[in-house]
């Protein structure tokens, strides 16, 4: 029996402001600029070589100076193999056994952690008005690829054997860590375990073949021209792999069963392309989801917090589809109502 369409429901926030304008005009021309630089040396861009990822891994290291938010409450936590920490944003009360949130940072699938994405977890946290279990997966080249998936289920189930009930956990994540939040699922469903609540998911990368990137029209419009650095990182993470396997690219997997999901994305990141692909196929697949598109942002925006308004209504409206899912869940209503609609 063929699964009827769910709501789609796409919502387009117009005009950029003066801020997120200039913030993206100088990031562009900062990228651009380095890029020319190591093309000029070597005339290629750059590559994911043991400098380059020493680099990158330094990232983390040094975020851990920045303070996270006036009274925010962390607790570290050891999983298997890796770490883990609870964030409580401002205001977020101590129970961690009711309802809570599952994130995956973002990062390359080889860069950032726990302390590049404090801050922002923490108003995230405050936002939805539960605590966040913020997961540090291993990555690559620490473990393969499909271990990073492996960690990120881990971390699930660690939720799960604590008593906390699969539709009181949201799963999100921004990036790579947005690739994580449907990937997995999908391995949970895989391994016949119970599916999280709702899914959430900022500029999720979901189709390692980059034909479809290639070809949208965003390879022009996105100020930081990614495209490059794209195809070199997916030869690093998956050499001679089948991109098209669904298990690798979660937009090609049967998407059927998974939980309401919302997705955030840019109008003019290169990343728009599979945010868009990813909500038709979900709304196809019987599955209801929102989909967010901001005017001229910068990719996972939302990591700047209060510096822009754009920045503050995504991570507002985040915390209402959280709570939107728990209200579901307390009252017994289920997902969002199956109809074939777009706005």
């Amino acid at each position: 029996m063929d699964t009827p369409p769910a709501t789609l429901v796409i919502e387009r926030n117009g005009g950029a402001s003066w801020r997120s304008r200039a913030l993206g005009a100088g990031v562009g021309a900062m990228v651009r600029r380095r890029a020319n630089r190591t093309k000029s040396r070597t005339g290629v861009p750059a590559a994911f070589g043991p400098d380059d990822l020493r680099r990158l891994a330094a990232m983390d290291r040094i975020a851990g100076y920045v303070r996270p938010p006036r009274g925010t409450h962390v607790k570290r936590v050891r999983l298997e193999g890796f770490d883990a920490e609870w964030v409580h944003g401002p205001g977020v009360g101590a129970d961690r056994d009711q309802r809570v949130m599952l994130y995956f940072h973002g990062g390359a699938w080889v860069t950032c952690g726990l302390n590049t994405h404090r801050r922002l977890i923490s108003w995230i946290s405050a936002a939805a008005g539960v605590p966040a279990l913020s997961v540090d997966y291993r990555m690559v080249p620490a473990v393969p690829f499909e271990a990073e998936v492996e960690d990120c289920l881990t971390s699930y189930e660690w939720l799960l054997g604590r008593g906390v009930r699969p539709e009181n956990i949201v799963v999100a994540g921004d990036s790579a860590g947005g690739y994580m939040s449907f990937a997995m699922p999908l391995l949970a469903r895989e391994r016949d375990l119970p599916l999280p609540g709702a899914i959430v998911a900022l500029s999720p990368m979901l189709d390692m073949d980059l034909t479809s990137k290639l070809e949208h029209e965003n390879t022009r419009l996105d100020p930081t021209a990614p495209m490059e650095v794209l195809g070199l990182l997916v030869e690093f993470l998956l050499p001679g792999a089948d991109l098209a396997d669904p298990r690798i690219s979660p937009i090609q997997a049967d998407l059927r069963g998974l939980p309401p999901t919302l997705i955030c994305a840019s109008s003019t990141e290169i990343l728009y392309s599979d945010a868009e692909r990813m909500a038709h196929r979900l709304a196809a697949a019987g599955v209801p989801c929102t989909l967010k598109v901001w005017d001229r942002q910068l990719h996972v925006f939302q990591a700047l917090g209060p510096l822009l308004p754009e920045s503050r209504a995504a991570i507002a409206e985040l915390g209402a589809f959280v709570k939107d899912t728990f209200a579901r869940t307390a009252t017994g209503s289920g997902p969002l109502p199956s109809a074939a609609q777009t706005l």
